[in-house]
């Protein structure tokens, strides 16, 4: 028995069970969530499409704005196809080298997502403290700088989890009950000893975002300090605008990914279908809102897009 509960498996070891206790539902729930997914798609792609062609919006805000929308797409791709593949044509099967590309390339952008907004909370900052120093600080070719180096942070701290996991023996039972390939829930299959596992999940989804946060929140107590110190209430007015963007996307991104992390660790109470649920909401909501918020709060882009949508 104990040979057969701790066996080094091949094939398509896997299976992804999608939604506990909704499996008759999954092809009603597919329905908003391909909606979702195709409307983050063709908002996200537009606005790459945008910057890309017009020469006057190459600018280190447009930048980080095609960066956050590359992660976006990246982060919904690497669930939702498999997902739909799940609900549409019952294919739950997964290799384990499959679950652990798609558990890489997941989390490199979830943690490169996060380094763009602390990116962005760092622009935020410089335009409202320093902006006749904007122009030399925030230049194109530091903000490619910075995105490299976040690119780089992402692959180095997320290698290591698909590799530790990879040494470990799995039990008999190989039914993910989940959509995708989360690390916990992987995890959760092993019936070795999980504790770095788990420890280094705890790394990334504390260390890493709560460092991105502090520098956040770092930037915004100086924001804030430079906008107190105006007089006028107009000024502030537009101070704050400059910023209102920036700060719902925040709202949006971490806490959802927070209440996904703790939720799987700590979170026995919660039921797994909605856990599920909201856990793919993120994946599908942020990037479809994210490309609304910025068309509709940025000025020289809302024109541009005006522009576009009035030639098709």
């Amino acid at each position: 028995m104990a040979v057969f509960n701790l066996t080094h498996f091949d094939a398509s070891a896997f299976f992804l069970m999608g939604i506990p206790d909704l499996e008759a539902a999954h092809i009603w729930i597919s329905i908003p969530f391909s909606i979702f997914y195709i409307m983050g798609l063709l908002g996200n792609f537009t606005l790459l499409y945008v910057i890309g062609k017009e020469q006057t919006v190459h600018k280190p805000m447009y930048l980080l704005l095609s960066m956050l929308a590359l992660t976006e797409i990246g982060t919904s791709t690497s669930v939702v196809p498999k997902v739909m593949c799940i609900v549409w044509f019952n294919l739950k099967g997964i290799t384990l080298a499959g679950c652990h590309t798609q558990m890489f390339f997941l989390y490199v952008h979830t943690v490169m997502h996060s380094a763009v907004l602390m990116t962005m909370a760092f622009d935020c900052c410089v335009t409202i403290c320093n902006p006749l120093r904007y122009a030399t600080v925030i230049t194109n070719a530091q903000i490619a700088k910075l995105a490299l180096v976040g690119l780089i942070r992402a692959v180095l701290f997320v290698l290591p989890m698909p590799l530790v996991q990879s040494w470990q023996p799995f039990c008999a039972n190989h039914i993910i009950p989940h959509m995708c390939c989360d690390h916990m829930a992987v995890v959760k299959m092993s019936c070795g000893d999980i504790t770095v596992n788990r420890m280094y999940g705890l790394v990334i989804a504390f260390v890493i975002i709560m460092l991105d946060l502090t520098l956040i929140a770092l930037s915004y107590a100086l924001f804030l300090r430079a906008v107190l110190r105006v007089s006028s209430k107009k000024a502030h007015q537009k101070s704050f605008s400059t910023c209102t963007d920036h700060i719902g996307v925040m709202k949006m991104s971490y806490p959802s990914f927070l209440f996904s992390t703790v939720t799987y660790r700590f979170g026995q109470g919660i039921a797994p279908h909605l856990h599920i649920i909201l856990t793919n909401l993120y994946f599908l909501l942020l990037p479809m809102f994210n490309p609304i918020i910025y068309g509709a709060k940025t000025f020289e882009l809302r024109e541009k897009l005006r522009k576009y949508t009035c030639r098709i």
